[in-house]
């Protein structure tokens, strides 16, 4: 029995090697808890018996005393602190079993810490500090360890290693699968200057972790205007094109101080939100009202941006521009018609019972538009689809067609329709939710 179970985790250890560079941190440290557990609970025959005096030939050593990868790694996770201690000594030959070195940086027997702090530092900093490829393998590893109560030691260690060491390290690691470990090589390469302009916004554009993205995109702008303004030509346009929102507002941005801040007219009618804001933002500090530029694009016809209705209403004013959306709720496009309804809900000028019959748009996309525009009302008149609020009684139905919405307010009933009758009433704490949800409405 102890035989097959010391098998089993013999050959466990041997594929989490096997992997190599593949491996992540969540193999080691569940290796390394697997060991400890089946030591501590018998699953295993007792600890080997060349720890700590180690002059002992081990089984499966190589004759000189010395002990075998995988049993040097079941005494690296084993229980006993003394064991582990001893076991460090050998590690630091042993190239595939630092992540476990790592681990025990953060071990809660302050002797283990410290030895294998020791080791971990001739590691990575001695004359034969090993190649990049291995500090690949352990910044993974150090960086989870780093959570626990003792782990910031290996963490400040790999650090100083990536700010004082070679560029090689920095490079390797930029290209890491796990996230803390490219989030922070980027970061440290950005405060030593490894990458160009270009290459930081090519990384903004491409990269699929945000962080990295934003902290690119924010050292583009901090390059933009420097060696005589050549810095802020092609990377910055590189921003203005990339897919994210983000990514493009912040190249927006930096137009102004590229001394660029006409190119920022265009970005007016961007998709997002945070675009729009920025290019107003750019064009105010020239001079210029971006205000007016949305009344004549919106007056433009065929030649109007999609999202020119919203960007009106985001600077806008209800008296003078709501009619203006409202005629484009009946727009042939159909991101002419949502973006219609989206600048009617941040203008709050609503209308429930003229916006309701667009709940049957053609497009999803004014669907979906209308349904948020009308959710506030949701409590008040039953139409199909909109979600009601959890905390509010639902109002009473009215007689006849459920789906059909109330005429607005001081308006006569459509012609077709049936007035909904008053609610009747349901007693005082139906009143009191009926009077909360009216009063509680998002404005």
């Amino acid at each position: 029995m102890h035989t097959s179970a010391f098998d089993e985790i013999r050959h466990r250890v041997a594929q989490v090697l096997a992997e190599g560079e593949e491996g992540d941190a969540d193999a080691w440290t569940a290796l390394d808890e697997d060991i400890r557990r089946a030591l501590r609970y018998g699953g295993l025959p007792p600890a080997p018996t060349w720890f700590p005096d180690g002059p002992t030939r081990s089984p499966d050593g190589d004759g000189t005393g010395r002990p075998g990868v995988e049993r040097l790694a079941v005494a690296l996770c084993g229980p006993d602190g003394r064991i582990r201690e001893a076991a460090l000594a050998y590690a630091g030959d042993t190239p595939a079993l630092l992540p476990l070195v790592a681990i025990r940086c953060a071990d809660w027997a302050g002797p283990v810490r410290e030895r294998a702090r020791a080791v971990l530092r001739a590691e990575m900093t001695g004359q034969d500090s090993r190649p990049s490829e291995t500090l690949g393998a352990l910044a993974p590893m150090i960086l989870r360890v780093a959570d626990r109560r003792h782990g910031d030691a290996a963490r400040e260690l790999l650090v100083q290693v990536l700010r004082e060491g070679p560029e090689t390290g920095v490079t390797a690691l930029r290209t890491s699968r796990d996230r803390r470990v490219r989030r922070l090589a980027h970061r440290i390469a950005v405060d030593r200057g490894l990458l160009s302009p270009a290459q930081l916004a090519a990384t903004a554009v491409a990269d699929p972790d945000v962080v990295v993205q934003d902290l690119c995109a924010d050292a583009v702008l901090a390059a933009v205007g420097a060696d005589g303004g050549t810095a802020g030509g092609a990377p910055l346009t590189r921003l203005l094109g990339a897919r994210q929102g983000r990514i493009r507002a912040a190249g927006v941005t930096g137009l102004r101080k590229a001394g660029r801040a006409e190119e920022a007219e265009p970005f007016l009618y961007d998709r997002s939100a945070l675009v729009r804001a920025c290019a107003r933002w750019v064009l105010r500090q020239t001079g210029t009202e971006p205000l007016p530029l949305y009344r004549a694009a919106c007056a433009a016809g065929d030649a109007m941006p999609d999202h020119a209705p919203t960007g009106l209403a985001e600077c806008g004013d209800r008296a003078t521009d709501a009619p203006v959306l409202w005629e484009f709720t009946g727009d042939e496009r159909p991101r002419v018609r949502a973006a219609a309804v989206a600048g009617l809900r941040v203008l709050d000028a609503v209308r429930p019972g003229r916006l309701a019959p667009l709940l049957d748009d053609s497009s999803p996309r004014v669907v979906r538009e209308t349904r948020k525009a009308l959710r506030p009302w949701a409590d008040h008149f039953p139409v199909a689809g909109l979600p009601r609020p959890a905390a509010v009684a639902p109002s009473p139905r009215a007689e006849g067609d459920a789906t059909t919405p109330p005429p607005e307010a001081g308006g006569a009933p459509r012609r077709g329709t049936a007035s909904p009758e008053a609610p009747r009433a349901r007693g005082r704490m139906r009143r009191m939710l009926g009077f909360r949800g009216v009063f509680h409405r998002p404005r």
